[in-house]
């Protein structure tokens, strides 16, 4: 239940590796939204985790970010948000419950994919060549493969091989949310 009892209120948590266009979907999924008059709130999950230093137990902030979230998330659903889209990586069942529990209304997860000769050209335009940025999000976005193929936290997967705007439409769709 939301935040004022009503069982409208959801969230859909857009996941998937690095580079694989988690925040650039869920703002297109803002957009159509916004073109259907729902209230609604575009969370990057990044942003609520960045502070440094980490903890050397906690190298992605998770704790905090999750601490965020819950005020955040809040604060949205009491000025009438109907619907929460967030972007960011959950890399296991357990965080997925957490993440569930600081939102405190239902959650859809929805992962991206892409083959990853496309994420590494997307992450060498952002990143450009051989700085150590891009050689650590090259590593990071194998791993997370790996890690987001057996931890199967997602209700749908939803590939990022057309325009954003057409991967935005196909997320909202499976979402039950257009």
């Amino acid at each position: 239940m939301g935040a004022d009892g009503d069982r409208s209120q959801r969230a859909l948590l857009i996941t998937g590796s690095v580079g694989v266009g988690k925040t650039s979907v869920a703002e297109a999924v803002g957009e159509l939204l916004a073109g259907a008059a729902i209230p609604h709130a575009v969370i990057d999950l990044d942003w609520l985790a960045r502070y440094w230093p980490s903890a050397t137990d906690d190298p992605f902030n998770f704790a905090l970010e999750l601490r965020n979230l819950r005020s955040v998330a809040r604060n949205y659903l009491a000025a009438g948000a109907d619907r929460l889209v967030l972007a960011g990586v959950v890399e296991s069942r357990a965080g997925r419950e957490r993440y569930a529990e600081a939102i405190g209304v239902d959650l859809a997860v929805c992962r991206l994919s892409a083959d990853l000769a496309v994420i590494r050209q997307r992450l060498m335009q952002r990143h450009g060549n051989g700085d150590d940025g891009l050689r650590w999000h090259l590593r990071r976005s194998r791993e997370l493969e790996q890690i987001l193929d057996l931890a199967g936290v997602e209700d749908f997967t939803v590939a990022t091989d057309r325009p954003v705007a057409d991967v935005a439409k196909a997320v909202a769709t499976a979402a039950g949310w257009v």
